[in-house]
């Protein structure tokens, strides 16, 4: 598979003025709904501080936003997050599964490592794994949906609201903005003003080998694929498919690796990039880097200053539902190539039946062996009677 070095779409100062402007912030909550009940999830089951957590995702987005010049998100691992949640893991667990992973993504970081990972995963499968996580996606929203009806329903309305003024007046779509900012005065007015709270020291963590020993059996492996596949390959595909300017899969696999080795041991959570994050934050408006800054000071000023729980429960789960339905719709569009389909929707069962590394191992059993069929079947009519 080929892999073109493009250079990044024209820059915030290219852009049309205020309009830009509001698009990009739009765009910066494109993935607020995946990342904030994760990172809140497992701050309050795992009992991990908060204020590292969100400093180290705002100063890797800001960098990430500086760096790439395009909406490359940062995404807590979702498998380390999924087991450390389910199996209420301490700090120390998380650290060692966020260190070796760190290890691993920058030790592959080579352009020759990637180019052959790239290479022996058909795209096929690449497309398998976004519609995977488009529907893995929309049973969270499900999810968000069953627990808060009314304001799900209130934020999809305001969403499609935003759609048709968009299109009809060609405006920036503002939606995402405007139902974050919805939710907020819902909060507000419900629970009130949080205190302030300022960040403390970050704390330095330091796993033992029973850490490590635990980490590499029930996280390290499952998330290796994941990131692999969806945060580096898939996110790497969706950047041609959205940019038309391909992101080198080594530099994503280089960034993980170092924002891991860098921010997990003083409290950060493990963090990498996501297809899923990309189609959100450009669903809603974001088209350059500037709406990872705007993401990264946004994150950044609540770790900094208002690093408690209840911050980040102000805002009704039904909007973060809202938010992960047209995620999930932007993702799985760009997933349903016509050479690509039944890899894709075949993988897509399995995950939401089984887990994404079954429907990995399945789409490329599949994509081989249909590539193997046809391979005979052109021999068997090229070798036959004439």
């Amino acid at each position: 598979m080929g892999r073109a070095h493009g250079s990044a779409p024209p820059g915030p100062a290219d852009a049309p003025g205020l309009h830009h402007l509001l698009s990009e912030l739009a765009g910066a909550f494109g993935d607020f709904g995946t990342i904030v009940p994760l990172i809140l999830a497992a701050a309050v089951v795992c009992n991990l501080p908060l204020a590292p957590i969100l400093i180290f995702f705002g100063a890797w987005f800001v960098l990430t936003g500086l760096i790439y010049r395009l909406p490359i998100p940062v995404e807590p691992m979702k498998a380390v997050a999924a087991v450390a949640i389910a199996g209420s893991l301490g700090g120390g667990e998380i650290a060692a599964a966020g260190l070796v992973l760190g290890v691993i993504f920058l030790l592959i970081s080579s352009e020759e490592w990637m180019n052959g990972i790239s290479r022996f995963i058909p795209e096929s499968v690449l497309r398998g794994i976004q519609l995977a996580l488009a529907l893995l996606l929309l049973r969270t929203a499900a999810g968000f949906l069953a627990g808060d009806a009314v304001t799900f329903a209130f934020a999809v309305a305001v969403i499609l609201a935003g759609l048709v003024i968009a299109a009809k007046a060609r405006v920036p779509d503002l939606s995402a903005l405007a139902v974050i900012a919805i939710g907020l005065a819902m909060g507000i007015y419900l629970h009130g003003i949080p205190g302030l709270q300022l960040a403390g020291i970050p704390p330095l963590v330091i796993p033992t080998w029973a850490d490590l020993s635990s980490a590499l059996a029930d996280m390290v492996v499952p998330q290796a694929i994941l990131t692999v596949t969806n945060a580096i390959l898939a996110t790497s595909l969706l950047t041609r498919d959205l940019f038309r300017s391909e992101v080198p899969p080594a530099r994503l696999s280089r960034t993980i690796g170092v924002m891991n080795l860098v921010s997990v041991p003083f409290g950060g959570f493990p963090m990498c990039h996501g297809a899923g994050g990309l189609a959100g934050q450009y669903r809603f408006g974001a088209r350059t880097g500037l709406a990872s800054i705007f993401a990264g000071i946004i994150f950044l000023s609540i770790g900094l200053f208002w690093a408690s729980r209840e911050v980040l429960t102000l805002i009704p789960a039904g909007i973060f539902g809202a938010l992960l339905f047209y995620t999930s719709l932007e993702l799985g569009r760009y997933s349903l190539k016509r050479e690509s389909w039944f890899v894709a929707v075949v993988m897509g069962v399995i995950a939401l039946a089984s887990s994404m590394t079954v429907a990995f191992a399945a789409g490329l059993a599949l994509a081989y062996g249909m590539a193997w069929w046809m391979g005979k079947a052109r021999s068997s009519i090229h070798n036959g009677p004439s």
